[in-house]
């Protein structure tokens, strides 16, 4: 798995309470994704797992180390809603926490990792937070959550909170430089349009993902002169959350273009396609599209049997016609 520089502070932090003997039972990590909060839970698990700890660092050698390398260590365990299921029932947070009450089957620490606390059910969350309350011996609990406040308020008041902060821009973009090769801009607007997360940010960068959004720019500027409708294969794919996304930074974007504050735009590298959408939208127009897009994007992710391609081509069509007079060819 990998590391990334950004944990080292907070991995310190939490293996330095640990050797104080204050460390809580239950950790609650909110991050957006890329931000490592995996790396960073394995990384923990790894030295609480460790026979032979050196300081801060796992010892790799002894057997509780390779069983963690192997991934198949008996006391750590992952709960997780099961492939094609969004929910994460109370049988197998049931079946998880009865065997922390037994005896540690390599002698140390029992690790429990939820790398989506969301998916829990609420009748998983109370039999979870019952195992919170009176914790077992050596066990310790890593809930990773994008919007803790989505939780149990009971089930958060049980966990210490930890945030992992984005890291400063000219770092990030220090850091992505080194991981792959392209121009500043590029970088720039790769890691702005993934919210600040650096590895969010270099898996936005992989050529087919990148070119992706590429060709929803490329399309942008006939569509809005000639036929709307140009820009429909551009949108209309599987990760058409996503593309609508980077649409909507655009429309943001020149929205700042028209006020002047071109700094912060988020696609700096296609001030082209931002410039045309200034032109081609008054204020009013691009803050009702924006709006428009993300109800829009919101029912593509969340009714279920949507017909994807009429509702982006019925959009498609009203957002034509919110365009400044003679604008189209």
């Amino acid at each position: 798995m990998n590391w990334y520089p950004w944990l080292n502070q907070p991995y310190r932090h939490i293996i330095s309470q640990h050797q104080a003997g204050r460390a809580h039972h239950a950790l609650l990590i909110q991050a957006i994704d890329g931000m490592g909060d995996d790396a960073l839970v394995w990384g923990v698990s790894r030295w609480l797992m460790c026979q032979q700890r050196d300081g801060l660092k796992s010892c790799g050698l002894c057997h509780g180390c390779q069983l963690m390398q192997a991934q198949t260590h008996p006391d750590w365990y992952r709960l997780e809603a099961e492939k094609g299921k969004s929910t994460l029932g109370i049988d197998a947070v049931r079946q998880v926490t009865e065997k922390l009450y037994h005896f540690a089957q390599q002698g140390g620490a029992k690790v429990v990792w939820l790398p989506d606390a969301a998916q829990l059910s609420e009748s998983a969350a109370n039999a979870l937070l019952k195992t919170l309350e009176e914790p077992p011996a050596n066990s310790w609990f890593f809930l990773s959550s994008r919007e803790p406040s989505r939780l149990l308020a009971t089930l958060r008041s049980r966990c210490m909170a930890l945030s992992l902060t984005l890291p400063d821009e000219a770092q990030s973009l220090q850091w992505l430089s080194r991981q792959m090769s392209q121009d500043e801009a590029a970088l720039q607007a790769a890691l702005r349009l993934s919210a600040g997360a650096p590895a969010a940010a270099l898996q936005l960068l992989e050529p087919a993902r990148w070119q992706a959004r590429q060709t929803l720019c490329n399309a942008l500027p006939d569509a809005l002169r000639q036929d709307i409708l140009q820009l429909l294969p551009a949108l209309n794919s599987e990760d058409v959350a996503a593309r609508i996304s980077w649409l909507l930074a655009l429309l943001v974007d020149a929205l700042k273009w028209q006020q002047g504050a071109t700094r912060w735009l988020s696609n700096p590298d296609r001030q082209d396609v931002v410039a045309l959408l200034a032109d081609t939208f008054s204020s009013r127009a691009l803050d009702e599209s924006a709006r428009e897009w993300m109800q829009c994007r919101e029912q593509l992710i969340h009714v279920a049997a949507v017909n994807r391609e009429l509702l982006l081509t019925d959009r498609l069509l009203n957002w034509a016609d919110k365009r400044k007079p003679g604008v189209v060819a």
